[in-house]
């Protein structure tokens, strides 16, 4: 069973207490957004971003809470930054009216506008990057009225490489065993080393004190691969942190992201939110059931939802998914800041390390959903029957006194399904997920 609950309430508040509070709430609950990488890479422009901004409009996004329209990589002049301010050169061609002009547009339209930076000398793309220009661009990025900053960890010099190496178990930072270790790390860090000392902390600690110092609260969105420990410092430094390697519309690649964030959920609260990278509802082959499997992982660990696929040409029923009224409501509690738990891990024993078979059953409470949500998931490759049983939920758990049943609502459908008794059963396709709201006892 799960090992979340005991030691939930004292994380909670260490996280809350150590965390990096702004202005506004900004921050305080995981971002909703639109990104530009997974759609069009370092194919963007001013008009791109604008249709975005306009289909977040149409599609209903904005009002199911979506605020952040971000472009990514490559928006600067590639060749270097202006030899007199030492500023960041917005690509004339791709933005004529600069990063400035294209700001006030999405401010009028009631949306909020992000930019892409490096805790290095360049970009992942080649492009200038911020490591010793902090405090120059966090003043450009407030200048032209950017909301939200993402920061990345390429073009990092050698002098700035870390003393030791963290073990982030996944196929893109190193072989990994199946129990999450990683063998092939030569120089791991000694018992108890705290690694808000090192040099990674350093660097984005950097842009967080110039990004303070300006007079505009931007959402700091680390993203620095969950190499450096991250959960144990960037809850101070940014808003949300990368807990993994780049996510891909594989989903073999979705199902290993979560599995390892999965273990990373004591670590979420008000102000504290790991981010396993941009959702990929709508890209690749994707089956719909991986589609919503993939939203209802994000959402349930309370993540940033951060869209990655051209609205302009997204299909109905993506569009569905990622405005589900109750994962939703579930993801933005202003209420309970933690996120669901894993409860039973379902096709393993509890607390497996399995990047094919994550943890199947998870829940948590809503004050919104007046309830609690539950989630049963069939990561197997046929179909299967899932069965969530009342007594086995933590958070029912002698709540229902002599009764054995809840009003339960089917959260993909709205259906109500009425006074269940007991346990709920469900066959699954492959890659699929019930999702539940369990009400009041009957």
């Amino acid at each position: 069973m799960s090992h979340y609950l005991p030691l939930a309430a004292l994380l909670s508040l260490l996280s809350q207490a150590n965390a990096l509070v702004r202005p506004d709430g900004v921050g305080r609950l995981p971002a909703l957004g639109w990104n530009t990488w997974n759609a069009f890479a370092c194919d963007i422009d001013d008009s791109k971003i604008m249709t975005a901004a306009e289909e977040a409009i149409n599609l209903g996004l904005k009002d199911a809470g979506y605020q952040y329209i971000n472009i990514d990589d490559c928006w600067s002049v590639q060749s270097g930054r202006d030899p007199n301010t030492q500023r960041m050169i917005p690509d004339p061609v791709k933005f004529p009216n600069g990063i400035s002009g294209v700001a006030s547009e999405i401010h009028g339209l009631g949306l909020k506008l992000g930019i892409y930076s490096s805790a290095g000398t360049v970009t992942c793309a080649g492009y200038p990057a911020s490591l010793g220009y902090e405090k120059i661009d966090a003043e450009s990025f407030a200048e032209w009225g950017v909301d939200y900053l993402k920061y990345d960890n390429c073009g990092v010099p050698a002098s700035w490489n870390d003393q030791y190496t963290h073990c982030v178990p996944d196929n893109t930072n190193g072989a990994r065993l199946p129990n999450g270790t990683c063998p092939d790390i030569t120089n791991p860090a000694p018992p108890g080393y705290d690694w808000s000392t090192s040099r990674t902390a350093h660097r984005y600690g950097a842009m967080r004190d110039a990004l303070l110092s300006v007079n505009r609260t931007i959402l700091y969105s680390l993203c620095e691969w969950g190499q450096a420990d991250a959960k144990e410092w960037a809850n101070a430094t940014g808003n949300s942190w990368r807990t993994t390697g780049d996510i891909t519309p594989d989903w073999s690649r979705i199902a290993e992201i979560a599995n390892e964030n999965s273990f990373l959920m004591n670590y979420v609260d008000f102000w504290s939110h790991p981010d396993p990278d941009m959702l990929e509802v709508g890209n690749g082959d994707l089956t719909i059931e991986e589609n919503r499997a993939h939203f209802a992982l994000w959402a349930a660990m309370k993540s940033p939802l951060i869209i990655g696929t051209p609205l302009d040409s997204i299909r109905e029923e993506h569009v569905a998914i990622l405005k589900n009224k109750h994962l939703l409501s579930f993801h933005q509690d202003p209420v309970i800041g933690r996120p669901a738990y894993p409860y039973k891990w379902g096709y393993n024993p509890d607390w497996t390390f399995d990047p094919v078979h994550p943890a199947e059953y998870w829940s948590g409470p809503s004050s919104t959903l007046g309830g609690t949500l539950v989630l049963m998931f069939n990561f197997e490759e046929s179909a299967k029957n899932r069965t969530a049983v009342w007594s086995e939920i933590p958070e029912l758990r002698g709540s229902a006194g002599n009764h054995t049943g809840y009003h339960v609502t089917d959260a993909w459908t709205d259906k109500d399904l009425g006074c269940v008794k007991g346990e709920y059963s469900k066959t699954l396709q492959s890659h699929d997920v019930a999702a539940l709201v369990v009400g009041k006892s009957c």
